[in-house]
């Protein structure tokens, strides 16, 4: 039986509205060409708004307001987190910031003549995808270039029962009727580490179990050793080289099974061990493109997969996956799509923002990297226990580690643990690209007090430790 002739066509079309899909569908609109996004979902924005960044992020501030004044105590005056809280009422901040995102994502698309196609789409050939409606019903359309924007979603271990109301992976974990009281996390990557800091803080008991030997290690050693220790001092216990053999109901709570034979009980259990790309059902093969065993899509420089037709970005092709690289990512995809010459490939220096408590914020190299690379480095660092602002805000423990190369004494890169930090190394990512080091940040003038001033005491660290190191030379 022939196929339908396609209904509607276009220059480009996205299969996901997340971050990748929704700036590769502006750019290419901006740039007068016909453009539509399939979405399954009621609302767009993908898992950036409504399960991941947004969502995460927004219950992470509400926790640090809840929990300033055990942070900053005002003598007289006592704060207290009642127990049995409902999440969605805890959360009633989180719901407005993701409604307010939804509309931002709406009316900009709408506003740039970007068509909205609600359903499933499967790709059929190297220009038509099928849309699979709700009501049973089918679609085909057909376009020039397809985008696979289709992010991720959590991975799930088969010994680990989900059908239990208390054993959740980090779609579920803010579904909760109720705040634990208890949560065991397993996994303490990104997600992983940022959900136990955000319990933590709301004084929930929390047990994080990581198989290997340490937090992110990806992370500066220096740094993830000053965050691991901020999060056991909020109470966080860390189960380092431990690994979950089973996890299952008990009753209305939950059992985690080690592979030692140890059991936890707890209110909750989050297992978060890895993502795993949105890819099947997709019909990529009907293409010619190939997803692994964990549904990633390889791509070249220019995020075009296997067929010159068909594009991917964002969490389906992996490391980073942060919002951020998506959304460069697609807009790159875009402009090489139709030749726009606005954005020809992600930057060379790109930050990474990890929302724990205190926070992780790095771009560039680490002191490892550096070394490894056989670069000449010096490390200039800067304490918050040290900057007015850093003891204003109560983060005794914050650390600024700049590195620097020895010769040139140019920033190669800045990794920060503590308040702000997120923020903090953007300026890190400009001195970076501009070539700026230990003599630009000694002779900036930042306001006071200001968290921006630890880049100028670690340049003075570091131009101290440039002068010892000569007259160890001389000696």
């Amino acid at each position: 039986m022939p196929m339908p002739l396609p209904v509607r066509t276009f220059d480009l079309l996205s299969i996901g509205s997340g971050p990748a899909g929704e700036k590769a569908a502006l750019v290419a609109a901006q740039a007068g060409k016909r453009v539509g996004i399939i979405e399954m979902a009621s609302r767009p924005g993908g898992a950036m708004v409504n399960t991941g960044t947004i969502a995460s992020k927004a219950l992470r501030e509400t926790a640090l307001v809840a929990s300033a004044m055990r942070r900053r105590p005002i003598p007289g005056i006592a704060a207290t987190i009642v127990h049995g809280l409902s999440m969605q009422r805890f959360m009633a901040r989180r719901n407005l910031v993701q409604m307010e995102e939804h509309d931002r994502i709406e009316d900009g698309l709408e506003d740039a003549g970007v068509a909205i196609l609600h359903g499933r789409g499967v790709i059929v050939d190297p220009h038509t995808v099928r849309i699979e409606h709700a009501d049973g019903t089918h679609e085909y359309v057909h376009s020039e270039f397809i985008l696979i924007a289709t992010g991720s979603s959590p991975a799930r271990a088969n010994t680990v029962d989900f059908t239990h109301p208390s054993i959740v992976d980090a779609d579920g974990i803010l579904e909760l009727e109720v705040m634990p009281r208890s949560l065991v996390i397993v996994g303490a990557g990104v997600i992983g580490s940022e959900y136990a800091s955000i319990f933590a803080e709301l004084g929930v008991e929390v047990t994080l179990i990581e198989p290997r030997n340490a937090l992110m290690r990806f992370l500066d050693e220096e740094i993830r050793a000053v965050l691991t220790r901020g999060m056991e001092d909020v109470g966080i216990q860390i189960l380092f080289g431990r690994a979950a053999a089973k996890v299952e109901g008990l009753g209305a709570r939950a059992v985690t099974t080690l592979c030692d034979g140890a059991r936890i009980e707890s209110d909750c259990v989050l297992w978060s061990l890895g993502r795993n790309g949105n890819t099947r059902g997709l019909g990529l093969e009907a293409a010619g493109v190939h997803a692994d065993e964990r549904g990633i899509i390889k791509v070249d420089a220019h995020y075009c997969t296997a067929c010159p037709s068909i594009f991917a970005a964002g969490d389906v092709i992996g490391f980073p996956a942060l919002a951020s690289t998506s959304m460069e990512q697609g807009r790159v995809a875009a402009c090489h799509m139709f030749d726009i010459s606005f954005l020809t490939k992600l930057a060379d220096t790109v930050p990474i923002g990890i929302y724990t408590i205190p926070a992780v914020g790095s771009v560039g190299l680490s002191e490892e990297d550096a070394i490894n690379g056989k670069r000449d480095v010096v490390i200039g660092r800067a304490h918050y226990r040290n900057n007015a602002r850093g003891r204003m805000l109560g983060d005794d423990q914050g650390l600024l580690k700049a590195v620097f190369d020895g010769r040139t004494h140019a920033l190669l890169g800045v990794s920060v643990v503590g308040e702000d930090a997120t923020e903090l190394v953007h300026y890190g990512q400009l001195a970076i690209h501009s070539g700026h080091g230990i003599e630009h940040m000694l002779q900036a003038c930042f306001n006071y007090p200001s968290l921006t001033e630890l880049y100028k005491t670690a340049a003075y660290d570091a131009k101290v430790n440039l002068a010892a190191r000569a007259t160890r030379l001389a000696a």
